[in-house]
Order: C-alpha cells, then sequence, then structure tokens
C-alpha cells in the first residue's frame, strides 16, 4: 500500500516523512546533511542527535542502482561512506533513515534525502607535502620531490592509490620559490612529483608547492604545503619520511 508522504524544505534538503511501524509514531528526519571531502575521503553529517531513534545511511550511484547501507542503527550523526563510492566519477545520491531496532524489522520508516555528490568534480585536494629536496651546488639545481597523497582506496596487490592515480592527465604539481635573500617569486609546474629548477650560485632558495586538478571549474587548487629553505650550512638537502 502507498503511504501518503509531507514533502518538506529543511535547510536545503528534500526530506520525505512516512509513519513509522513503531505505534505510530513519527520519528524526525534528518536535516542539514552535508558532505565533506578531501582527497576522496568523503563523510557525511547531518543534524539531529537522535533520542529515542537511530540513523541507517543509504547510498546509490547511478552505475548501481541498489541503495547500499552503511552506519546502521547508528546514533551518531556523522558517517564515513569512502568505501562505498570507489568510482569517484560517478554521482551519488544519499538517504538518511530514521528508525528503531524491531524485532519483526521495519515496513517503513521516515527518511531524508540530502543533495547529491560527485566525488571527481568536488572533492577537495588536500595540502601536499614536501618530501625530499636537494639543492645541488655544482650543477646550480633545486630538485624537489612531492610526496603523492594517498586515497583511502588500494589496487589489488594492496599498494595505496594516490590522489594522482585518480587523475592520472589532469593533475599537476606547481613549485613557488624565490631566493631566500628577496621577496621576487616564481613559479615552475610539472605533471609529474619532481620538479627540477636552475638556480644562482652561493644563493638558498624558499618555495612552497600546490596541487591542482586543472580541468575543473571549482576547487582547482589545494592549499599551499608548508614553505621550507634551504640551508647551505645543513647541505641543502632535506628528506620527510
Amino acid at each position: 500500500m502507498r503511504c501518503p508522504q509531507t514533502v518538506l524544505l529543511l535547510l536545503g534538503t528534500l526530506s520525505c516523512w512516512h509513519p513509522s511501524s513503531a505505534q505510530g509514531e513519527k520519528y524526525p528526519t534528518a536535516t542539514d546533511i552535508r558532505w565533506s571531502s578531501i582527497n576522496l575521503k568523503t563523510i557525511l553529517d547531518w543534524s539531529p542527535k537522535p533520542t529515542n531513534y537511530t540513523y541507517t545511511v543509504l547510498i546509490r550511484g547511478k552505475y548501481f542502482k541498489d541503495w547500499k547501507k552503511k552506519c546502521i542503527f547508528t546514533t551518531d550523526t556523522t558517517c564515513d561512506v569512502s568505501d562505498l563510492m570507489k568510482d569517484p566519477k560517478d554521482t551519488y545520491d544519499v538517504r538518511i533513515v530514521s528508525e528503531i531496532r524491531s524485532p519483526d524489522g521495519i515496513e517503513e520508516s521516515p527518511y531524508a534525502e540530502g543533495p547529491s555528490f560527485t566525488p571527481y568534480e568536488e572533492t577537495i585536494i588536500g595540502k601536499p607535502v614536501i618530501r625530499n629536496f636537494t639543492l645541488n651546488k655544482e650543477l646550480n639545481t633545486l630538485t624537489v620531490l612531492i610526496r603523492d597523497t594517498p586515497t583511502p582506496y588500494r589496487f589489488s596487490n594492496n599498494t595505496p592509490k594516490t590522489v594522482r592515480d585518480f587523475f592520472p592527465n589532469d593533475f599537476t604539481y606547481t613549485l613557488f620559490y624565490r631566493k631566500a635573500s628577496s621577496t621576487g617569486k616564481k613559479q615552475q609546474s610539472s605533471d609529474t612529483n619532481e620538479i627540477v629548477i636552475k638556480t644562482d650560485k652561493g644563493e638558498d632558495y624558499c618555495f612552497y608547492v600546490q596541487a591542482s586538478v586543472p580541468s575543473r571549474k571549482v576547487n582547482r587548487m589545494s592549499q599551499n604545503s608548508d614553505e621550507l629553505c634551504t640551508s647551505s650550512d645543513a647541505g641543502g638537502r632535506c628528506l620527510l619520511k
């Protein structure tokens, strides 16, 4: 039997009320459903904190039509759904169901629908990390190696997939650098995680890195990495593990 529905607009979220099976009670639906995603690690947050009921998160992509459950019967208002979103180019829908545990099961429960989310277009590229740099005084070069940031996903051999693996032809690192004695800044970009620049003899340099996805219209640039400086006294080399 089709149940009556009342469509409520709550903070930009489409919420659908259905009578619950527990003595005809109605449980509040989730509101203010928000996606947050950094380096493809994707979290859902919502309100309010439940009292005499629980939540279950449902995720559905356009490439798999069935709803998949996550954070079943949770009393939290946050849920990591990264493992249900392994194809970042897919667009995902979300429902958050309000329900109670029942030995007879729940036939109908109220739920709220949140906004759709496409990780490939919307995940934020996190702050890059400079792994290694070498100032070569004989060749007058500065070589900077950037660590490719891991994601929650892995290859079949169990090695981590990096952010750059998901953007193989659409990912760039840019090195911003200056002489330590100057404020004048230059830049050089690379499609790899190694950048080499020419240096002036006897000069130390300060620099930082920014990652970008050039094809994007929004969220194209990452935050800046920490700025590092070469030091003639330290031999011009740094290694971060």
